[in-house]
């Protein structure tokens, strides 16, 4: 019944949101296609130098959980950032990345309780969206961060997520050149991200000719069905060689999985995320790979949109940050790199 409701209230309240004026005139969002973006270091060029802040700002951060070392480290981002201007930050999430409605709770609250802009990880593509309408009604600024998009999201940022796909494919092209089976396991059914994750890996991988996606299954972003997941596409096919997975937990519950049936050096495993967990299995010889998004860099550069946006500059729709592929080949120059050092390398 709870699972019900939950979905009825949040389709009724996207129908009013689409339907309300102040979306009208805004095409539905696809933050990987938009025309008017900008890369992350494209900001002082295009917009100007960073503005002064005024006293007594203070800014929202909801997000999915706290539960994934991803969010944890996309809210070090925001907090690190605001702290070189006075600026106060709440940074909340749900109990879990299945929690709708608690996250909503948590934003519409953040919204009566006066925040001068507001952060949003939705879980879901429309969770979030009846907040951010009344959010709009009364001028608070929100931007939309990784990596659910809410098709009315007025600012979105985060990385290209088709590309992030692409990336892993492409290894799997130039290290495995004869071939084989391979499968996706993908985070929740009808989550941008996943989508877009899943659809660059299948698009890019089947324009070869030399690999067969035998499955493609959701595991809802837990380890434990990643896991079961991967347990099954693994007995039904002994000869695969190798998994895409939509985030690094699912991708470290895949890596049990292929050590369980002894299958390390026949089947390789790329994940999402660029958790220090992930890094770890990586250094060890167990994980193959991961796509890092650089979450404590994505919530710099979120905090500092956010904030250009409350002293009333104009700024892009979507400002795109920046991922790498990472194995072992690179992973100790990316894995607790100084921030600095980290952001110079990548604006290159």
């Amino acid at each position: 019944m709870r699972k019900f409701l939950k979905t009825m209230l949040i389709s009724t309240a996207l129908s009013a949101v689409i339907g309300s004026s102040a979306y009208a005139n805004l095409a539905p969002l696809n933050s990987d296609t938009e025309q008017d973006r900008v890369n992350w270091t494209e900001l002082d060029a295009k917009f100007g130098a960073f503005p002064a802040i005024q006293d007594g700002v203070k800014i929202g951060g909801v997000s999915k959980t706290l539960t994934n070392e991803y969010w944890r480290s996309l809210g070090d981002g925001y907090k690190s950032f605001a702290a070189k201007y006075n600026v106060f930050v709440a940074y909340q999430a749900a109990a879990n990345e299945g929690d709708q409605l608690g996250q909503l709770s948590i934003a519409e609250t953040m919204i009566t309780e006066g925040y001068s802009a507001l952060l949003f990880s939705p879980q879901t593509d429309v969770n979030l969206q009846p907040a951010a309408e009344v959010a709009q009604s009364k001028n608070i600024p929100v931007v939309n961060v990784n990596d659910a998009v809410m098709p009315t999201a007025t600012h979105y940022v985060g990385n290209v997520q088709k590309d992030n796909g692409v990336r892993v494919a492409q290894w799997f092209i130039d290290n495995r050149p004869e071939g084989g089976k391979v499968a996706v396991v993908e985070g929740p059914p009808g989550v941008f991200a996943a989508k877009q994750r899943t659809e660059g890996f299948t698009e890019t991988i089947n324009k070869s000719g030399k690999f067969n996606v035998v499955a493609s299954v959701p595991a809802n972003w837990s380890r434990e069905q990643a896991y079961n997941v991967a347990t099954t596409i693994l007995q039904r096919n002994p000869d695969l060689i190798g998994f895409y997975v939509n985030n690094d937990g699912m991708a470290l519950g895949v890596v049990e999985a292929v050590k369980a049936l002894n299958l390390q050096k026949q089947v390789a495993v790329f994940g999402t995320d660029g958790i220090s967990d992930a890094y770890k299995s990586i250094l060890a010889g167990e994980l193959t790979g991961t796509v890092d998004s650089f979450p404590v860099l994505t919530g710099e550069v979120a905090m500092e949109v956010v904030l250009r946006l409350t002293a009333g500059q104009q700024i892009s729709r979507v400002v795109t940050t920046p991922q790498a592929l990472i194995t072992q080949d690179n992973a100790k120059t990316y894995f607790n790199a100084n921030p600095e050092e980290l952001r110079k390398v990548l604006a290159k």
